[in-house]
């Protein structure tokens, strides 16, 4: 091997050792602030503050975390900050729900596309759906769901994902109800909920056993329904964000309560809205534009929560699981590839949305 050979290899591997050396120093005497897509007290900001606390002991030599709240029109606001407005020097990070889905939809409809954020990390979630028992002629136990008379059905904004997949899954069971949206956040449909105003809403599970299950469940005035399943493209498959909760997934509800399983139009859209919202529920995201050194940083100290006691246990007590965070590489690559949306779907679900043919 030539001396000119010698030489290329070693700049080449000196540029490698680089970058993590980099990422590693990138936060040194920085202060971070994490920016929630959602109003203080629900689902998405408890995980986040608990993230930000776990972030501030894995990112190398950073001056602390500030916690911002953004919320508005179903996490948005937030979401079209980061990419318009906030800081690109590494400076902000965004703990969001719902922004793959909402991307996916109407791609066009966003000053700045998502594809070009930068996407650090993320974890699946589901929806666990509830309803009061006083539902006419009442609502005793999840089967009870078909006889509805008056349902109210509350929700976030017509291209909320929470909204959509209540929506599909109560035409899907051919159920008679009033949709009732707008709400500003979880904790604004919950309250409503438990005065009578809608009686109908879905929670993350971090949420409804924190939320739900003590003030609503265990005080008889509500019954859980179903979940929304969880798919990895291929199968469903069982979470253990769902352990100790007698809740049927809504494909084995729906098996259940018809007799067969579910298919058609309205299946096909609600699986879409399954795997773009479920498999990416929680994202870790960034402005794009970002210095690579710094989502490497980011995307470092949170592969680290999975070797976290501390975080494991604290998770398990307020959670009661641990949150599964994806943080390799290649997140980037297969969360914009995800994101590639089945044009007759995508016209289906816009249709839908907007009130028209289901």
């Amino acid at each position: 091997m030539g001396k000119w050979t010698l030489r290329a290899c070693a700049f080449a591997l000196a540029a490698v050792a680089a970058v993590p050396a980099m990422a590693i120093d990138y936060y040194k005497d920085k202060r971070l602030t994490l920016l929630i897509n959602f109003a203080p007290g629900g689902p998405t900001d408890i995980e986040g503050r608990m993230m930000a606390r776990y972030l501030t002991k894995h990112l190398e030599g950073n001056s602390g975390i500030i916690v911002q709240n953004m919320d508005g029109a179903g996490g948005v606001v937030g979401i079209n900050y980061i990419g318009e407005i906030a800081p690109k020097d590494g400076t902000l990070i965004g703990f969001v729900t719902g922004a793959a889905f909402q991307n996916a939809i109407e791609p066009l409809s966003r000053r700045v596309d998502l594809k070009t954020y930068e996407f650090v990390a993320h974890q699946a979630g589901t929806n666990v759906y509830y309803a009061r028992r006083d539902v006419k002629p009442g609502l005793n136990q999840a089967v009870d769901l078909l006889k509805a008379e008056d349902l109210i059905a509350g929700g976030l904004g017509a291209d909320n994902t929470k909204d959509l997949l209540m929506r599909l899954s109560l035409d899907l069971l051919g159920v008679k109800y009033k949709w009732v949206t707008g709400y500003k956040s979880n904790n604004a449909v919950r309250l409503a909920l438990q005065k009578n105003e809608v009686s109908m809403f879905s929670e993350s599970p971090p949420g409804f056993r924190a939320l739900v299950i003590p003030t609503l469940i265990d005080k008889g005035e509500a019954v859980p329904l179903y979940f929304d399943p969880f798919h990895n493209g291929k199968d469903f498959y069982k979470s253990k964000q769902m352990e100790g909760l007698d809740i049927l997934p809504f494909n084995e509800f729906y098996q259940k309560v018809m007799g067969k399983p579910p298919s058609g139009p309205l299946w096909e859209a609600y699986m879409a809205g399954v795997l773009l919202s479920n498999s990416m529920l929680r994202q870790v995201i960034m402005p794009p534009g970002t210095p690579p050194a710094a989502v490497a940083a980011v995307r470092e100290a949170i592969g680290k929560l999975a070797t976290d006691k501390a975080f494991a246990e604290e998770t398990m007590k307020t959670f009661n699981f641990v949150p599964d965070w994806v943080a390799t590489e290649n997140v980037a690559e297969v969360t914009r590839a995800n994101m590639n949306l089945d044009p007759k779907t995508r016209a289906f679900l816009l249709d839908y949305m907007k009130g028209g043919k289901k």
